[in-house]
């Protein structure tokens, strides 16, 4: 058996979570196989929601205590981590995601390529909850009993999202799942853990950044349109139809600027904030991307296809996400010195 170098359990691993995907020498190791398993390339999105209430809370009138925001920013990394195992163990136990379904093609199904067992699912699914469990008693004893309406709340929306009865994915209510857990509940727990209060701007923020990860699920069951639509499964997408899905998608984008301009013409948010405008020129090139058929074959360079709407809403809202961190982070330390 060939050792591997540190430097190539590195790439392996910075692979595995740009891609979702192992690299082309297969799964190196456990790191780089749980990496996959997990999904961890989209948990930036949910660490931005984080940050975000990081840096309100670091710029806010009222004492923060730090210890309750970092653990809530852990949990709710962890929580995504358990969404993203649960949501793959329900699919294979309803018989939604099979060996031809989109979820087996852009990526290796922990499942059904496996990877892991169902008992490793399972255990890893128990240890993620075991985690935010710890965590949430933690910050009931440290703040108060609303944290756990937060976390509940959470636990709940992820639940229901694939699982029977509720299923909201499939009765067109699985973006609506999404804006809610990535806006006020993840940045609006944080937040709240943090300072035990809960301003109405702090919301409005929260659902204007939950615009961009909606975004990234609405072009994600754009590439499983065909395939939802023969299961049953009615997305919003699949509601739609795929012209009005991809022009609400593009106008999610655009609301999102709107929104941060408000906010700050309102003096809610920092006038730095504005800097999420340089996020502009990538809207313009994936909106044109939208306005053209989906290709044919699969394009150089990604590695997730047949997903092809999703990865480029996920370009836009890295982007815009990461310059709106940047410009609340210049606004805090420029408060703080």
């Amino acid at each position: 058996m060939t050792t591997l170098s540190v430097a190539d359990r590195l790439s392996a691993w910075r692979y595995a979570f740009a891609t979702t995907n192992p690299p082309e020498q297969g799964v190196v190791d456990s790191v780089t196989r749980w990496l996959v398993v997990t999904r961890a390339g989209v948990l930036p999105m949910t660490f931005v929601s984080g940050l975000i209430a990081v840096l309100l809370a670091a710029v806010a009138v009222v004492p923060v205590d730090w210890l309750n925001i970092a653990l809530a920013v852990v949990g709710i990394v962890v929580a995504h981590l358990a969404n993203n195992l649960m949501n793959d163990l329900t699919d294979t136990d309803i018989g939604n995601d099979t060996a031809d379904y989109p979820r087996a093609l852009y990526a290796p199904h922990p499942i059904l390529a496996g990877l892991v067992t169902r008992r490793q699912l399972l255990v890893g699914i128990l240890l993620c909850q075991v985690i935010d469990l710890a965590i949430m008693i933690t910050l009931i004893v440290r703040q108060d009993w609303w944290v756990a309406a937060f976390a509940l709340g959470g636990l709940f929306l992820s639940w229901a999202y694939t699982a029977p009865p509720l299923r909201l994915k499939k009765v067109g209510l699985g973006e609506a799942d999404v804006l809610v857990t990535w806006g006020p509940l993840m940045v609006g727990g944080v937040y709240y853990a943090g300072t035990g209060t809960l301003p109405w701007a702090v919301v409005v923020t929260a659902f204007v950044y939950a615009l961009l990860p909606t975004t990234v699920l609405m072009g994600k069951h754009i590439d499983k349109l065909p395939y939802d639509a023969a299961g049953g499964t009615r997305t919003l997408p699949v509601l739609l139809g795929e012209p009005l899905a991809k022009a609400a998608t593009v106008g999610m984008m655009l609301l999102y600027y709107v929104g941060v301009v408000v906010l700050v013409a309102v003096g809610e948010l920092p006038w730095p904030a504005l800097l999420t405008l340089g996020g502009l020129p990538t809207l313009v090139w994936v909106w044109r991307r939208f306005r053209e058929p989906k290709p044919v074959d699969p394009p150089p360079n990604n590695p997730v296809w047949p997903l092809w709407w999703a990865p480029l809403a996920f370009i836009h809202t890295r982007r815009a996400g990461a310059l709106l961190i940047v410009g609340l982070a210049a606004w805090a330390v420029y408060q703080a010195f």
